[in-house]
């Protein structure tokens, strides 16, 4: 069966569009999903000969990188599924797929408004070809499209007439020239260890990962989820004194967040590893850790806010006063995104039973060692 015996070659046509421009919508009908393939068979079969064996299926939608580069390729197995249902032979051994009353034929194929304002859009395909001729065609994908897979005219025209913008570049990519341009963006933002867990999910799934940030955060990837050191954990391990820790612990909540909000764009689940005993908990947005159990004996606990300038809120504390008047510390949360907030203050209150009121520190508060830490005394 075709299934069976065709491979699947993904690339895409990067638009990059003139700097402020973006197209007013990010999917193209089925009339005009099925014209851009036949201009895009055209250019393919000139820029690579042995395209003419393959068979071409194409989305007509645009896509940020970050939804094209998902564990699994949720974009390109959509598409190869659906474009293996069609008999072969028809369109001319073209298939495209646009929306119909604005949805398209399958949810992985509709891009989200989320990442419609990238620098960048990317229209997927991919070329099915004959096993036996499969290696031939992708590595003269790979030397030709890097080297001079520039659109065409026709087709760069075609695509600024309908999406009624202007296009610096339009161009043919394989898919692992994608990840390589991905690669180096994120190297030059500094966040090469986080490609490296990307990488691993993307590429060997079944092979574990271990990386350290550039603030010397160490995170794992295994068995589809990315591990996190606990920042307790890390904060313990500085040194200095502690004007000097709480500006590093807020400099390594930062790098958390960029870290938290990559993973998510890329729907890869980031967890904590726990740094003891005490269980931790993953929910989109924030971190919670537990450090110890709470004593029925002693005062209700509170909940205290940890802040840095610039970042609000970067860590809460829920804690006990014991007999001796001192702070016993009890959780720790993370709030990695803004909405995550309210939800972890929610979560702690209803866990411990208490009022959702929360005590601002207007600092990050530390004890005598240097880790997180609340005052004593009830603050008012």
């Amino acid at each position: 069966m075709e299934a069976q015996t065709l491979l699947a070659l993904p690339i895409v046509l990067a638009l990059e569009p003139v700097a402020g421009e973006a197209p007013a919508r990010t999917t193209l009908s089925r009339d005009e999903a099925a014209e851009l393939a036949g201009l895009v068979a055209l250019d393919l079969r000139g820029l690579v000969a042995q395209v003419d064996m393959a068979r071409l299926a194409l989305v007509g939608a645009l896509f940020d990188q970050v939804e094209l580069l998902r564990p699994g390729f949720p974009v390109w197995a959509t598409l190869d599924e659906l474009a293996r249902r069609v008999p072969r032979g028809t369109l001319d051994n073209v298939v495209a797929f646009g929306s119909h009353q604005g949805h398209m034929p399958a949810q992985p194929l509709q891009p989200s408004a989320l990442y419609a304002e990238g620098p960048m859009r990317l229209l997927p395909m991919s070329l099915l070809a004959p096993a036996a001729q499969a290696e031939e065609l992708s590595a003269q994908l790979e030397i030709q499209l890097v080297g001079r897979g520039e659109a065409g005219t026709r087709t760069a025209d075609w695509l600024m007439r309908t999406l009624g913008i202007r296009l610096e570049h339009v161009r043919y990519l394989s898919r692992n020239d994608l990840l390589a341009l991905t690669c180096v963006q994120y190297e030059h933002v500094n966040l090469a260890p986080l490609w490296t867990l990307l990488e691993a999910a993307l590429l060997s799934p079944q092979r574990a990962e271990a990386v350290v940030s550039a603030r010397g955060l160490a995170l794992r990837y295994e068995a589809g989820v990315v591990l996190v050191q606990s920042p307790t954990q890390w904060l313990a391990a500085q040194r200095g004194d502690p004007a000097e820790r709480a500006y590093a612990f807020a400099g390594m909540v930062f790098e958390l967040r960029q870290y938290a909000a990559l993973l998510e764009a890329h729907q890869l689940p980031l967890q904590l590893q726990p740094a003891g005993p005490g269980p931790v908990e993953a929910t989109s947005g924030y971190l919670l850790e537990t450090v110890a159990p709470a004593d029925p004996l002693l005062d209700p606990p509170k909940m205290f806010a940890h802040e840095a300038a610039g970042l609000g809120v970067v860590a809460i504390s829920v804690a006990q006063r014991d007999q001796g008047g001192r702070s016993r510390m009890l959780a720790h949360g993370y709030p990695l995104q803004p909405r995550a907030l309210g939800t972890l203050l929610s979560r702690l209150a209803d866990r411990y039973a208490i009022a959702g009121d929360l005590h601002a520190l207007g600092r990050i508060g530390l004890d005598e060692r240097g880790e997180l830490a609340a005052p004593g005394a009830t603050l008012h």
